[in-house]
């Protein structure tokens, strides 16, 4: 049971080391809103596919606050640790029954990506206001369906290669 317990914690600090890392340093600049895209998302969708519901949620929401975080957008870390939590929970909650269906992937990804969007949109509004709140809905969409679009490119691609290591049984549920 502890060595269950200890690939567990590993996976997941894994998972969200690879969440960071595809937040904080790969980045794609979108010169039509002055703001990038970055590849977490399409990662945190990996990484509920890898892990379930539950330990694909905090590697999203470690990986993602940690890169607020370094990245000196300290005011972020915490919006961004909740939203990304329930990006990733509600897209494992729609994969649960099929996690190797493609549709409830896409299904999965669409739906916590549209959170994301409402979601930081909201956060903004009591942050910043609303017209920056809204002329940043372009910028977070982008970013959103870029992540959805590489996730489904790349569990394709993997597709009979992923393990979801939770219905394995090589991590705890």
């Amino acid at each position: 049971m502890e060595d269950k317990k200890t690939k567990t914690l590993v996976m997941t600090a894994l998972m969200a080391a690879i969440v960071f890392v595809a937040t904080y340093l790969i980045k794609i600049p979108n010169p039509a809103t002055g703001g990038y895209s970055h590849m977490g998302d399409c990662m945190i969708f990996l990484a509920v596919l890898m892990l379930g519901r539950k330990n694909g949620a905090i590697a999203a929401a470690l990986g993602g606050a940690l890169s607020d975080l370094l990245a000196g957008a300290a005011v972020w870390v915490l919006p961004t640790l909740v939203i990304k939590y329930i990006m990733a929970y509600i897209m494992g909650t729609v994969i649960k029954s099929n996690p190797q269906a493609h549709k409830l992937q896409l299904a999965g990804s669409i739906i916590g990506g549209i959170f994301q969007i409402i979601a930081y949109t909201l956060v903004k509004i009591v942050m910043l206001g609303m017209a920056p709140a809204v002329a940043s809905i372009p910028n977070v969409t982008i970013q959103t369906t870029v992540g959805v679009v590489i996730f489904m490119v790349l569990s394709g691609v993997l597709s009979g290669r992923i393990v979801n290591l939770t219905e394995r049984g090589d991590v705890a549920k």
